[in-house]
């Protein structure tokens, strides 16, 4: 008998709130008092998250949200900031080497992640957002990559690389420079949210878009998101090359041949994610 790896199903979480139900994982930021700011714990453990899951064979999709009609409002400013003001560089390097860390356990796992934004989304909680792989939003959304206000650049967890390719180079720059909030209906043109919900419907149809991302072909899933990283760094050329081997492997999966097999039946294929 073949055993699931599922190393999400028995986690339990200390600073954020963990729910896997079925495919689909939910990570929900939840300290609504404070509209659910980051500390160095809960960063660290979201990064264990999202590394786990890189080993998880049940859970297919994410949600992140926040607890109590916000995201999350970034770095906690007398946890995170007041501390950081007595370190030496080493020790700010190894803070910003864990924020990044998250980052990149986000991209590297192989789940389609759907950010779901409601309230305020600013500093780190713009980047959580930006580094998901979907995002809704809600008419009272408000994303601030506020990093110039508080006397610091851009330049971090990876927006100068990200922000560019979701709303454009100008665009990136003007947030980046200025750190105003972008609105949800200024962000849905832009393409920073797919779409926009009412906020009780935000949950149900984050979830929903999970759900159905999660019965497709999750091998096929990972792949494309991976190629969607890698491809960042590719000519064309070399990204046709690379889509070429990434196909063929997925047309090595008996995902591929059930969905033949269904279409020829006139029915609907039920994808297994092998």
């Amino acid at each position: 008998m073949t055993t699931i790896d599922a190393p999400l199903a028995g986690y339990t979480a200390k600073h954020l709130r963990l729910e896997v139900e079925g495919t689909v994982a939910t990570l929900t930021l939840d300290r609504p008092e404070k509209k659910n700011p980051l500390t160095f714990d809960s960063y660290a453990e979201a990064a264990a998250i999202f590394r786990a899951a890189a080993r998880d064979e049940q859970v297919r999709a994410f949600v992140v949200t926040g607890a109590g009609g916000n995201f999350c409002s970034g770095g906690d400013v007398h946890e995170i900031i007041g501390p950081l003001l007595g370190r030496d560089t080493k020790g700010l390097m190894a803070f910003t080497a864990m924020t990044g860390e998250l980052v990149k356990a986000m991209r590297a796992c192989p789940q389609p992640i759907v950010a779901a934004v409601d309230g305020v989304a600013a500093g780190a909680g713009a980047i959580l957002a930006m580094a998901s792989d979907l995002r809704l939003g809600t008419a009272r959304a408000r994303v601030a990559f506020l990093f110039n206000r508080v006397g610091l650049a851009g330049c971090d967890m990876g927006a100068c690389a990200i922000l560019p390719r979701i709303v454009g180079q100008g665009r990136a720059s003007e947030l980046l420079y200025t750190g105003r909030a972008l609105d949800a209906e200024e962000g849905l043109a832009w393409g920073f949210f797919n779409r926009l919900a009412a906020p009780e419907a935000l949950a149900g149809e984050a979830a929903a878009l999970a759900r159905g991302i999660a019965e497709g072909p999750a091998f096929a899933h990972a792949m494309t998101k991976r190629m969607l990283a890698m491809e960042w760094a590719m000519s064309v050329e070399q990204a046709i090359e690379a889509e070429a081997v990434a196909q063929a492997l997925c047309m090595t999966t008996q995902d591929f041949r059930r969905a033949y097999e269904a279409f020829a039946a006139k029915r609907q294929p039920e994808f297994r994610g092998d």
